[in-house]
């Protein structure tokens, strides 16, 4: 895995337990680092890595996914 990996929404979903449309939502925000490839929206997979670290960290558990899969 290289620092740019990019993840589609779909994966970056199963990676965190987020759901699609949240990750769109916090891209939109500029929480996430994506990138539009053509019609495909991608997510950084260390931005998306170092998202989950806070939000694992945050006192708030609403901030973090249901399900984390990795």
């Amino acid at each position: 895995m290289t620092e740019d990996e990019w993840l589609t929404i779909e994966q970056a979903a199963k990676l965190s337990g987020y759901h699609p449309e949240y990750l769109r939502i916090i891209v939109r925000a500029g929480k996430l680092v994506a990138h539009k490839f053509g019609s495909v929206w991608a997510i950084s997979r260390k931005s998306l890595l170092a998202y989950l670290q806070a939000a694992e960290k945050s006192p708030d558990r609403r901030q973090g996914p249901k399900v984390v899969k990795k």
